[in-house]
């Protein structure tokens, strides 16, 4: 079976890809943010390009074009902006709806999105951002500390990510930690002028290749993602695979399950942040936060799924 897989959002599609069998023979169409070629470029692509099925990463122009090109059966992944933003947008909205109401399958990345997604399509089914255990897997925990080694990890957009809270959080904690940060995102120059603000030395370090992030988790002692909109992010489920305790917020009703909190203030935050930097508590953390994304996020489980979708989708 020939799968064109388009675009792509937080290496998912590079990740199931590696993990799809050789009789999935995919070819991964992606594209970079230059206007041509996200757009009369990616048009080309995709009208010369012939498969036995579609797999399209955002519910935005290329799933677009894909349809106005008979390109089927489509599958259309939404990641959550596309459904949670850009569908209310008075510019681009109309696109995603046609979107959804067209493709023959749509996959969510995220449970929070699915009552939007349904709304226009009855297809659509929740697939859990997965990860690679090639790259990202657990290693023994850094030896004891005086000084604790704290990673915020989330792209810095106060709005959705809340990171800004975090860095209040800190600014409250007892304990001695470093705190290190990856300098990006739309608030990242105000993250400085507030750590400064609130007495923080924050080291802000440059954005490193995806397969280099393991070695930033592994060199905390502790990860904090984000305080933002209840999602689960790839960061959250990438530091737990690497072993880490981790610290993010999630709407609980849409991952029951999951071994992570629901803040409701900041107060909450510090009392699990110096929690979790006392050995004890962070060894018990990280064997349930292990569990629970090697048995639902893992790449090679979740390929076995997307494999029956495959195969089920081109028999229709």
């Amino acid at each position: 079976m020939k799968i064109i897989m388009i675009n792509d959002c937080a290496y998912v599609g590079k990740t199931l890809i590696k993990y799809l069998p050789e009789t999935f023979n995919v070819l991964h169409l992606t594209r970079s943010r230059c206007f041509f070629d996200k757009t009369f470029g990616v048009a080309r692509r995709i009208f010369s390009t012939k498969g036995d099925l579609y797999h399209i990463h955002y519910l935005l122009q290329d799933c677009f074009l894909a349809l106005r090109f008979g390109k089927h059966p489509l599958i259309g992944h939404a990641h959550g902006s596309d459904l949670r933003d850009t569908l209310h947008s008075k510019k681009w909205g109309w696109i995603v709806k046609y979107n959804l109401k067209n493709c023959d399958k749509i996959l969510v990345a995220q449970p929070t999105i699915l009552k939007i997604a349904k709304e226009f399509n009855d297809t659509v089914e929740y697939f859990p951002i997965p990860y690679d255990s090639d790259l990202f897997y657990p290693k023994p925990v850094n030896p004891e500390r005086e000084v604790k080694q704290i990673l915020l990890v989330s792209p810095h957009n106060f709005r959705v990510k809340g990171t800004d809270k975090f860095l209040y959080a800190l600014a409250r904690v007892k304990i001695p930690f470093k705190v290190k940060t990856i300098s990006y995102g739309r608030d990242a120059a105000q993250v400085n002028v507030l750590a400064k603000k609130l007495g923080l030395k924050v080291e802000f370090i440059p954005r490193v290749p995806h397969c280099k992030m393991s070695e930033l988790y592994w060199d905390a002692d502790l990860v904090l993602g984000s305080f933002g909109i209840g999602q689960l992010d790839t960061v959250a489920i990438e530091a737990m695979a690497c072993g880490r305790p981790v610290i993010h917020s999630i709407k609980k009703e849409y991952f029951p399950h999951c071994p992570l909190r629901s803040y409701r203030n900041i107060d909450e935050v510090i009392e699990d942040i110096e929690m979790l930097l006392e050995r004890k508590n962070a060894m018990k953390k990280i064997k349930q936060q292990y569990y629970y994304v090697r048995r639902v996020h893992s790449a090679k489980v979740l390929v076995k799924r997307l494999m029956n979708l495959y195969l089920v989708l081109k028999s229709n």
